[in-house]
């Protein structure tokens, strides 16, 4: 199963005021594992970067302004994208960006041009754990996630912290090393310690009744005379 997290930086918060992205980043998850293959651009946006949203990505158009367009890494997006499942952490607004850059290339939708499924995990954060906070900041605080260097928005950075917190959301579990391809020893020795300290007040104890009793006999008498056969 492959997946892609994505996630852009924009010029600006609203489409309708004519804002643009100006960077994205794509994290690959196979089979539930980030694969280490990634796509990221940095875009020329064609127009001047909010103050607002400078400050929170870092970016101006006079450090984009000799980076490729849209138009110019577009294919190069969809192409890495595929028809695959895409995960996106408040998907309205990133794909409103997207929509619109292909809208002016004369293209379908972003969902219609690769044919994918989206999932927004926003949405799920906020059904999952409802009335607490949802943004990505405190999702990787929810999970453990280290997202020390976020200063800073980044759409590979983020992208890749994202993966990180689907991939917890639906695991069951609340703590996931990303480093290490397997936690079976980790989790081996947690589940003997827990074992260990068990009290006998702790342990319920079923005993079989006299039916059942019965019926086991009766069991191994069966096998028993069926492999003296």
């Amino acid at each position: 199963m492959r997946q892609i997290a994505l996630d852009t930086e924009t010029t600006g918060l609203e489409v309708k005021d004519g804002h643009r992205i100006l960077e994205i980043g794509c994290v690959e998850i196979i089979n539930r594992t980030i694969s280490g293959q990634t796509f990221h651009a940095k875009i020329n946006p064609e127009r001047e970067v909010d103050k607002g949203a400078q400050a929170t990505h870092g970016y101006t158009w006079k450090m984009l302004k000799g980076s490729p367009l849209f138009a110019d890494i577009c294919d190069d997006l969809l192409s890495f994208v595929g028809s695959d499942e895409v995960v996106i952490h408040n998907a309205e607004f990133d794909l409103g960006f997207l929509d619109a850059e292909l809208k002016r290339m004369q293209r379908l939708i972003f969902k219609k041009e690769v044919g994918c499924r989206v999932i927004d995990t926003l949405r799920m954060a906020r059904k999952k754990h409802r009335g607490q906070p949802a943004s990505l900041n405190a999702l990787c605080d929810r999970y453990g996630i280290d997202r020390s260097d976020r200063q800073l928005h980044g759409a590979l950075k983020d992208a890749n912290l994202l993966a990180k917190v689907y991939l917890a959301m639906t695991s069951g579990q609340t703590n996931i090393s990303f480093d290490e391809p397997s936690n079976i020893d980790t989790l081996n020795t947690t589940v003997a310690d827990a074992v260990e300290n068990l009290s006998a007040e702790d342990l319920k104890v079923i005993e079989a009744t006299a039916e059942e009793l019965d019926r086991h006999e009766k069991f191994i008498a069966s096998m028993n005379a069926a492999r003296e056969k």
